[in-house]
């Protein structure tokens, strides 16, 4: 029979490492969707060549995307498991002493994005899904550029954003993406251990001013090609 004192390291072990992995993850993906932000900024080009260009130029990179966008599906899978294992196991303990901010001034940093990860959470893995199936499994048009030829992915782009009903559900999830970032940019330093009385606030701060330009930059896109037509 094991004894609840003799189980308590293993526990705060485990604790750690699943805080440690969703932290990581939690980065990782916080970076791509930098990356992936300013890449799509080139649709508020006029010209659909250079967002042509640049999808095809990520499709050319062949076994290298395919690395990649395996490495990000298992970065995004451990985030979600390891996220809800964390929360639902929350409320039955609370083993990892740095978690609790007590040099910050708000130990419990509360808020409606934080309270609400799991729901914002929710919300963004339906959207990934939708997404995915919308624009990298939609239609593929062609066409040339420069002499070579490739995906239309601007006309398909173009094509979506002309819908009302998909606009206002992208900004939505835009929205609630925002939220999500917003927390947890800051808890992922938290649960890798990282927390000073000055470098706390500074992070918290930069999470939300983060999260604030990346939600921004992401609506702007659609809102832009819906008013102004864009160009197929």
């Amino acid at each position: 029979m094991i004894s609840v004192k003799s189980s308590t390291p293993s526990v705060l072990k485990t604790s750690i490492i699943k805080k440690v992995i969703t932290g990581l993850t939690g980065l990782g993906l916080f970076i791509f969707i930098i990356f992936h932000l300013l890449g799509n900024l080139l649709l508020f080009n006029e010209d659909p060549a250079p967002y042509n260009k640049y999808s095809h130029t990520l499709v050319s990179l062949g076994w290298i995307l395919i690395a990649l966008e395996l490495g990000l599906l298992a970065f995004f899978i451990l985030h979600i498991i390891y996220a809800i294992s964390i929360r639902l196991s929350g409320k039955k303990a609370r083993p990892v002493g740095y978690y609790k901010l007590k040099s910050a001034g708000k130990p419990g940093r509360k808020t409606i994005a934080s309270t609400n990860m799991l729901i914002t959470g929710v919300v963004i893995l339906v959207f990934t899904v939708l997404h995915l199936k919308t624009f990298k499994f939609g239609p593929e048009y062609k066409t040339v550029v420069d002499g070579i030829e490739m995906r239309d992915l601007h006309r398909l782009v173009v094509e979506v954003f002309q819908k009302p009903g998909y606009v206002i559900w992208y900004v939505a999830a835009m929205i609630f993406l925002g939220y999500h970032l917003s927390f947890g940019f800051w808890s992922a330093f938290q649960s890798l251990g990282i927390h000073h009385p000055r470098w706390t606030p500074a992070l918290y701060t930069l999470g939300y001013v983060l999260a604030i330009l990346l939600a921004a930059g992401y609506i702007g896109i659609p809102i832009w090609i819906y008013f102004m037509g864009g160009t197929q």
